[in-house]
């Protein structure tokens, strides 16, 4: 089992709209478990897991899943997020920038 630590550029000063937009894609995500211990969590059993919480540093995930597995997951976080919320989601570290509300 692989370990993945990645933000995303989504700041923590987001709108509540914007986290009731996340909250309803969270649940559509494939492996859903719901929330544990308050942050949304997918996978939970069969040593698979994926979490997310939010940092100053963006949304922040942790996985412990195959490669392979992660990516295809992750990848699709992405691409459903950036239809959401109408500009390109992605790790800041890939050059991707955060959008900050006021």
């Amino acid at each position: 089992m692989d370990i993945h630590n990645h933000n995303l550029n989504i700041h923590y000063t987001a709108p509540d709209e914007v986290w009731d937009k996340l909250g309803e894609l969270y649940k559509k995500m494939p492996h859903w478990n719901g929330l544990v211990d308050g942050c949304p969590q997918w996978y939970g059993k069969d040593q698979k897991l994926i979490d997310v919480s939010v940092e100053p540093s963006g949304l922040k995930f942790y996985a412990e899943l195959p490669e392979e597995e992660w990516k295809e997951w992750f990848s699709l976080f992405k691409r459903e997020a950036t239809k959401l919320l109408g500009y390109p989601i992605g790790e800041p570290e890939d050059g991707f920038e955060f959008y900050y509300w006021e």
